[in-house]
């Protein structure tokens, strides 16, 4: 390989801003968690419930915003600017669609889909799930335009502004929860328009500087977000697989999350936090698998299938040396992280309990379950991960969790374990679909 389409440098610049806009957006739910559950174990528990169904539309905005970022940087890959500037727009249309119809949807059903995916729940649990909710929803489509700003900034290697808009959103989100739960005392519905209020003023950040026409992505282009039937199959050909492998997921996670509610207040509130922390463990993954696409999918517009091989296995490494940092940082920690949390004995014991086990599981199999299948999702093979993990959910996750934690009586803990039975699955199949090549064979441009 005489010429490599990304420098040392080039990838640094790329994947640090990546692992400091996670940790940035990871901080904002670990310390809404952290400021509610001052208010309560009911406060905390209804936001989690209402978080693992708001999840889900992120991850399938995620997915969408994932499609554009393949497509975009297979037609940069091929030195297609404009094709790759209307593909922005494209995305941006999708976007808005999508959250807006959700947003609309939840407003109009939160009661329904809170009793019907939760159950019978304690009333104050779900008192706060509601003010939660209706305040969430209103927030999607700013959601939807931020998450496709940073997709597309991604796209061209540029990850310095969704760091700095991130950043930006924190700000606003501390300092919102610190004056509207501690100062005026509004407990969750304080936290719900802190949230709010990032979520628009990053959504109008990244608007502005899209529409700069020094920007090679711009989306002010006349009639750029104007329909295109071929533009937008392109990006759904990526980003369908991965909403319905994201969707999916999610929705197994509720079933699971529904199991988990029927174990008491103090172990919904465990796994809440848990989850919470859990999340910082995996930043150097999640942030080294965005760059994949970027990268990979550069490399594959390129015609380069062999940098493309170079690039995943040095980007995997990259992954695996910062999860096994991370989380052995994790249980060194553990203890004082969780008694950051105000929660009860029992409740502070199981998290504690439940992050031990995490963190190894996470440091051997999560980068092969969750980074590389970017690999081939930047290739054009999203297809083949969406019928992996829609087969592992529901065949191991759902199906484990239920019978480790109803039928051999672990409770929460049985959930988490039936998670590991998925990531092992899903690693075991991904693994072999890298290894014989035929994602390399797959192009979306």
């Amino acid at each position: 390989m005489e010429h490599l389409l990304f420098t040392r440098e080039d990838l640094k610049k790329l994947i640090i801003p990546l692992v400091i806009e996670q940790t940035l957006a990871i901080s904002i739910g670990l310390f809404d968690t952290l400021m509610v559950s001052s208010c309560g174990e009911a406060a905390v528990s209804g936001v989690s419930l209402v978080d693992s169904i708001s999840v889900l539309l992120i991850q399938i905005l995620s997915a969408l915003a994932t499609g554009g970022a393949v497509v975009c940087s297979q037609y940069i890959g091929r030195q297609m600017p404009e094709r790759a500037k209307l593909s922005a727009g494209q995305l941006m249309f999708i976007m808005l669609v999508t959250a807006g119809t959700v947003m609309v949807a939840v407003l109009f059903s939160h009661r329904f889909l809170l009793g019907a995916i939760f159950g019978k729940i304690e009333a104050d649990v779900m008192e706060n799930a509601e003010i939660y909710f209706i305040i969430s929803a209103i927030s999607y489509p700013f959601l939807g335009v931020y998450n496709a700003g940073a997709a597309l900034f991604r796209a061209i290697g540029n990850s310095k502004i969704s760091m700095y808009t991130s950043l930006v959103m924190n700000v606003i989100n501390i300092g919102g929860n610190a004056i509207l739960i501690f100062g005026f005392g509004l407990g969750v519905f304080g936290a719900a328009i802190a949230t709010l209020a990032a979520r628009v003023v990053s959504a109008v950040v990244m608007a502005v500087l899209l529409g700069r026409k020094d920007n090679p992505l711009c989306i002010t282009t006349p009639g750029c977000m104007k329909p295109q039937r071929d533009v937008i199959g392109k990006i759904l050909k990526i980003g369908i697989p991965s909403g319905v492998e994201n969707g999916m997921f999610q929705i197994g996670k509720l079933l699971v999350s529904s199991l988990t509610a029927t174990f008491g207040t103090a172990a919904i509130a465990a796994n809440a936090v848990a989850n919470s922390v859990a999340g910082f463990s995996n930043i150097p993954g999640i942030a080294i698998g965005l760059a994949m696409v970027t990268v990979i999918g550069r490399c594959i517009g390129a015609g380069e299938k062999e940098q493309a091989r170079y690039y995943s296995k040095k980007l995997l490494r990259l992954a695996y040396a910062g999860m096994i940092l991370s989380n052995l940082v994790l249980l060194l920690l553990v203890k004082p992280i969780v008694s950051c949390f105000a929660l009860s004995e029992t409740a502070a014991e199981i998290a504690q309990q439940l992050l031990m086990i995490f963190a190894v599981c996470a440091a051997l199999i999560w980068p092969l379950s969750f980074a590389l299948p970017n690999v081939l999702r930047a290739a054009g093979d999203a297809k083949y991960t969406m019928e992996v993990s829609v087969f592992s959910m529901w065949v191991f996750r759902v199906a484990s969790s239920y019978f480790f934690a109803g039928t051999l009586g672990l409770g929460v803990l049985g959930v988490w374990i039936g998670m590991y039975v998925d990531w092992i699955f899903r690693a075991l199949f991904f693994v072999i679909r890298y290894k014989n090549g035929k994602w390399l064979e797959k192009r979306v441009v």
